[in-house]
């Protein structure tokens, strides 16, 4: 019984050593690889000998999950690590995980982690690993998972891989140095899922050999100097694919069948190529098919009928083509359907209603095709409807009213044979800003709420239109706009009307409203940064145009305490000192105001709801969407800042209701920039031309700004950081993530 009792105490101090042997010794590779490694933002401060953290605590590090721990996994993927990987790392025997992604390691392929033994999963992507694959990577023979993609490889890719029979992934993927034709040996890889070659410099032909890929499920090739055609052989074997994308190649011929076999394919990109002949009908098949592009090829004959009314379908690209067919009433079957462009093909049917029971399509620009008939009622029903082009087609019959699409922001029915008058409910589609009806034969006068609208472009001209041209729509425009209507009548056109005075539209707003509509919300070293400061420097040039900061008296705020409160908090409206107020400096001779947009937070809803009620729609301070919803908002904010700014840059008042050019700022400035190309010629005078890189930049912010698309709007912390870095020769040309239609063209 002793002698039992002792084997078992000697087993477990035993056991205990082995264990802490193996712990030391980990921990000490570890410390050996971070050794070698610089870490500039210190991320791997719990890799220490002296910390109290286990190492399999450590930052990136994972272990196994039963006695003996060991570690498995490391993953410092994005730490903005940099200096050599050591091979100290293979000392982990069981490494199966390696992810050293999204880092500066700048070095050759380290070939001494082929060591690793149980090393499955390796990734090097996006680092600035150089030189060529060496033949010697066929020793990482047991990887399932290799990426090295978004690196500096260059060469040619050596034909080892099909020694990798156990490969799931392989991604040489953006390395723009590599010369090199696909490897005949990766169509032996028959456990292959990905395949990401795109954008890497591969040329020649597509191997026969991928007719050994029957595991593939996501084949890119796409972005290369790919030749030839698509072997039919090859395709038939493919039957597990979800995404099949050779775009922007040189292939060419014709397209085989038999892609959607396994019905399980999602993507389907065969854009920009030199592929003839007619799309397979096979396409029809792809029950699951959410986006097809197949745009700027030479494909003739009928687009696949059984492809418009696919139940997940999101995207059809096929514009650039010779294609021909008809859309289906059957669309309606698409009801997840987001964009269409069929654009410069030879289409030839009527635009059927089941178009208008898709209710997620925002997108629908059919322009130089065949189609005829009327347009159905319901063609803009979508709520989310955005772009219509049908333009260059051969429709007639009247425009039907548009009224549900409040989200339209261009409408392009230009070069048909449509007849009957403008639709009034037009002026009735808040962000609408650019609408051509030119080339029709429409009758009757211009619907005067048209010129509420923030029309960027307004082309109605060679109809047949008559009678007086509402003032705002002629000032800006260019007279071909409205050209070939020898019955329209007004200023600056060959027929005068009766009553030639321009009608100009009172404001109706309330004097409270005047204090209180411009500015308020907008940054005090916004502007004290960005125009302040262009026209303190101006005004060494002009000392009539001197500068100031304003006290707002009727809050009893002092422009020391907006300073104080305006932190980042309060500019994106969570509160802060005051809520949502801001100072603002204005020239001597522009009227200090505060936006009501602002006020709900000081005021009360009740009493917010009971001022802007009573102010009028129209005033240009408004963004498009106030017409429509009156709830105070950062974007209604931001637009009315983008408005005060754009008077910053200008030098012209935002409205002029005494002036021969009533115009409001936005438009003015949207219509100077989009037909003259080019920005400088709305910037103030004034202003010396030493500035004008910054003016350009603060032009740019107030364009976003006052985008007609409130989700396309910068938040007030964007603004705020973009024209806090306007430098004496810096232009800002984005802000965050928001885009717009154009950037201004310089």
């Amino acid at each position: 019984m002793a002698t039992t009792c002792t084997f078992l105490f000697l087993l477990s101090v035993t056991f205990t050593f082995l264990i802490l042997s193996s712990s030391s010794s980990e921990a000490d590779i570890l410390l050996t690889f971070k050794s070698s490694v610089e870490d500039s933002k210190n991320y791997l401060s719990s890799w220490s000998n002296t910390s109290v953290t286990h190492y399999c605590n450590w930052t990136g590090i994972t272990c196994s999950t039963i006695p003996p721990l060991s570690v498995t996994s490391i993953n410092l993927q994005s730490l903005n690590l940099s200096g050599e990987i050591s091979s100290s790392i293979c000392g982990l025997l069981n490494l199966s995980y390696l992810n050293l992604a999204d880092n500066l390691f700048n070095q050759p392929i380290p070939l001494h982690l082929s060591h690793c033994s149980s090393l499955e999963t390796l990734n090097l992507s996006n680092n600035l690993i150089w030189g060529t694959i060496p033949y010697q990577i066929s020793q990482f023979g047991s990887l399932r998972m290799l990426d090295f993609s978004r690196n500096h490889i260059e060469g040619s890719v050596p034909s080892v891989f099909g020694n990798f029979t156990g490969l799931v992934l392989l991604d040489l993927s953006q390395n723009s140095y590599l010369v090199s034709e696909i490897p005949s040996t990766i169509g032996e890889l028959e456990n292959l899922k990905q395949l990401l070659l795109h954008g890497s410099g591969f040329q020649g032909v597509i191997p026969d050999s991928f007719v050994g890929l029957r595991s593939l499920t996501h084949l890119d090739l796409s972005q290369n100097n790919l030749t030839g055609g698509f072997s039919q052989t090859v395709m038939a074997s493919l039957v597990n694919l979800v995404s099949f994308d050779v775009s922007q190649n040189k292939l060419l011929g014709s397209f085989p069948s038999g892609i959607c076999k396994g019905e399980g394919l999602i993507n389907l990109s065969l854009h920009t190529n030199f592929f003839n002949g007619s799309l397979p009908n096979s396409i029809s098949e792809c029950v699951n098919l959410e986006r097809i592009q197949v745009q700027n090829n030479g494909f003739s004959g009928d687009f696949p009928s059984g492809v418009w009314s696919l139940p997940k379908l999101k995207l059809i690209r096929a514009e650039n083509n010779r294609l021909s067919g008809e859309i289906p009433d059957s669309i309606s079957g698409a009801a997840q359907l987001e964009q269409v462009q069929l654009d410069n093909n030879s289409f030839s049917s009527n635009i059927p209603q089941g178009l208008g029971l898709v209710k997620s399509l925002y997108r629908f620009s059919a322009s130089l095709n065949g189609f005829y008939g009327e347009l159905p009622p319901n063609f803009c029903d979508s709520p989310v409807m955005s772009i219509i082009n049908i333009s260059h087609n051969s429709l007639s019959g009247p425009i039907p009213e548009l009224k549900t699409c409040r989200k339209l922001v261009s409408l392009s029915l230009a070069d048909n044979s449509l007849i009957g008058e403008i639709p009034p409910s037009l002026a009735e589609l808040p962000v609408l800003t650019y609408l051509d009806l030119s080339d029709n034969n429409l009758t009757g006068s211009i619907p005067q709420g048209l010129q509420n609208l923030k029309l960027a472009l307004f082309n109605v001209s060679f109809n047949r239109l008559s009678g007086e041209v509402p003032y705002s729509l002629i000032s800006g425009l260019p007279a071909s706009f409205l050209e070939g209507n020898p019955e329209l009548c007004g200023p600056g056109l060959p027929n005068s009307c009766s009553n030639n005075l321009p009608g100009h539209h009172a404001a109706g707003i309330t004097t409270l409203t005047c204090a209180l509509i411009s500015v308020a919300f907008v940054v005090a070293t916004v502007i004290i940064s960005g125009g302040f400061i262009l026209y303190r420097r101006s005004s060494k040039q002009n000392q009539d145009q001197q500068w100031r900061s304003l006290f707002f008296y009727p809050l009893r705020i002092t422009e020391h305490d907006l300073i104080v409160g305006m932190d980042e908090k309060s500019s994106m409206g969570n509160g802060g000192v005051f809520g949502r107020v801001y100072g603002i400096g204005l020239p001597s001779d522009f009227e200090p105001k505060l936006t009501d947009f602002a006020l709900d937070r000081i005021l009360g809803e009740s009493a917010f709801q009971s001022i802007v009620g009573s102010e009028s729609a129209s005033s240009c301070y408004n963004a498009p969407e106030y017409g429509y919803s009156k709830k105070a908002t950062e974007q209604l904010d931001v637009y009315s800042f983008g408005v005060v700014l754009l008077e910053l840059v200008t030098g012209r008042p935002a409205e002029l209701s005494e002036s021969t050019d009533s115009l409001d700022i936005v438009k003015w400035v949207r219509r100077k920039v989009n037909i003259n190309n080019g920005a400088f010629k709305v910037l103030d005078l004034k202003i010396s031309q030493s500035f004008q890189q910054e003016m350009i930049g603060a032009l740019e912010i107030a364009l976003r700004c006052t985008s007609v698309m409130p989700e396309k709007r910068p938040s007030m912390v964007e603004v705020v950081k973009a024209l806090q870095s306007l430098d004496s020769r810096t232009c800002i040309s984005n802000i965050g993530d928001s885009t717009e239609e154009h950037s201004i063209p310089i």
